[in-house]
């Protein structure tokens, strides 16, 4: 029993270990590149990735450490995503994480603890397990984006995280704890049990499920909790940026589910109503605040909100009468949306630190202007993101939208017809600033006409996320029943 508990938190233990192991090997390190840091930290996350994949089989649920944790399918499938996001933002942020001094061992570390943070939340089946990932990776991040302290606006940009930030994780104790005292449990199987059971006080449930929504509406950028998106998008380093607004909106999603789905599913009719309003206004504030932006990380932040917003709706198709099949259908089509937003944001960002150099800073949209004469390539790769998020065939960004609608409108609903309906009207709307971009660097003069020098490894990488943002879009099948079998193994576990 007690090498199955081991075993079953194995690739977290590496983690930790080897995090712990590159923040004393750094210390003698004197490469001004950090190589043999980055080359150590790269390894130590594909041997993660490794045990992530290779568990990827499981096909059910098991349980260690006295149920506080879990591990089953979509677990591995949003540890394994997490782990190569943040292989991704490295390869992506080092050059410019070079160039402006950020390069040091604190980042690697930081990078591997927050990654620690999120393997914790997903995995995490009790209470106390969840809410100690969730500050982990939070107190990293916060750090991250503090990293380059000579500069003003990134350590404003920590401040207004750190604050918010701090706000939100008492929101979501507030509610944990207001579901303990409602149930008298910390373990979410217990819980499920005692909502189901129905011998709770029904007005401490309600109060604590709010709280709990808020909290994690906070942690994925949603309307009304938005306000430090933009900020610490704009804000922050762009090689933090994408650490920031990629892996952290997987554990996310885990944490989502983990509480609101597996236990607390018998107040679906409460929450799912807060999830749509949630997500009806995210779509609608993200988009419209997005046209006005001319700063790219700024529009990317608000553009987010407003995808997260969309993937919000594959929360809202229910259980009705004891059959889970629409519900499964729309939280696999939800995981699928954020997997391929996940890839496509880390591409663009990408190519945002890509195109900056020492000195300056590719961040207004402006900045853009006649990329095609610049670099044929880079153009080609942004037009490929812009589409995806846009949702335009033959981009992946267009299935994945396809795919929440129809978890939408095969319930037969009225009400889920209308929310497709305006999220399609919204999408379109998106589309005018996304393909914006794409005319500023095609039809645009340039206004800088130094040619695009950047490391080979993150033009490569680029190339590849752009081809797999296409070929995910000619081809969604696999990933799509990968996303959709970890949804219902899970929930049967």
């Amino acid at each position: 029993m007690t090498a199955m508990n081991w075993l079953a938190i194995a690739p977290e233990i590496l983690l930790l270990a080897m995090a712990c192991v590159i923040l004393l090997v750094d210390l003698f390190v004197t490469h001004p590149r950090r190589l043999p840091t980055y080359l150590l930290t790269m390894l130590s996350l594909a041997a993660v990735a490794g045990l992530h994949l290779g568990a990827l089989d499981t096909s059910t649920a098991n349980y260690a450490m006295q149920r506080m944790v879990v591990t089953d399918p979509m677990g591995h499938l949003l540890s394994l995503c997490a782990t190569l996001a943040v292989m991704a933002s490295l390869v992506y942020g080092q050059v410019y994480a070079s160039s402006r001094d950020l390069l040091k061992g604190e980042y690697f570390t930081l990078s591997l603890f927050a990654l620690l943070g999120i393997s914790i939340m997903v995995i995490g089946n009790n209470f106390l397990t969840i809410y100690l990932g969730l500050e982990l990776m939070s107190l990293s991040l916060y750090a991250l984006v503090a990293l380059r302290r000579d500069h003003a606006q990134s350590t404003e940009a920590a401040m207004k995280y750190f604050v918010l930030g701090a706000l939100a994780s008492g929101f979501l104790l507030y509610g944990l704890s207001m579901m303990y005292g409602a149930t008298g449990s910390l373990d979410l199987g217990d819980v499920y049990k005692a909502t189901l059971a129905g011998e709770i006080n029904k007005q401490v449930l309600a109060f604590g499920l709010v709280f709990i929504v808020a909290g994690l509406a906070f942690k994925l950028g949603v309307v009304p909790f938005h306000m430090w998106v933009p900020d610490v998008y704009q804000g922050a380093p762009t090689a933090i940026t994408m650490m920031v607004a990629a892996a952290p909106k997987l554990a996310a999603f885990a944490i989502t589910i983990r509480l609101l789905v597996e236990g607390l599913i018998n107040t679906a009719t409460d929450w799912q109503q807060m999830l749509m309003v949630l997500a009806m206004a995210s779509l609608a504030l993200g988009n419209l605040a997005a046209i006005a932006q001319t700063n790219l990380k700024r529009m990317l932040a608000y553009s987010g909100i407003a995808q997260l917003g969309f993937m919000l709706l594959g929360f809202v198709p229910s259980v009705v009468a004891g059959n889970t099949v629409s519900a499964g259908n729309g939280y696999g089509s939800a995981l699928f949306y954020l997997l391929t937003y996940v890839l496509t944001t880390l591409g663009t960002f990408g190519l945002v630190a890509f195109l900056s150099r020492p000195g300056f800073e590719a961040e207004q949209i402006s900045d853009l202007s006649g990329l095609n004469k610049r670099s044929p390539l880079m153009a080609a790769v942004m037009a490929v993101f812009m589409f995806s998020l846009a949702g335009l065939p033959p981009t992946v960004g267009f299935y994945a939208k396809l795919a929440v609608l129809q978890s939408l409108i095969t319930t037969n609903s009225p009400l889920h017809l209308q929310l497709a309906i305006a999220a399609v009207l919204f999408s379109l709307v998106g589309a005018y600033y996304y393909l914006r971009v794409v005319k500023v660097m095609y039809f645009d003069e340039p206004t800088d006409t130094n040619p695009v020098t950047a490391g080979s490894e993150a033009r490569a990488l680029l190339a590849v996320n752009a081809l797999v943002v296409l070929g995910l879009g000619i081809l969604p099948g696999g990933l799509m029943a990968l996303c959709a079998r970890a949804i219902t193994q899970s929930l049967a576990g």
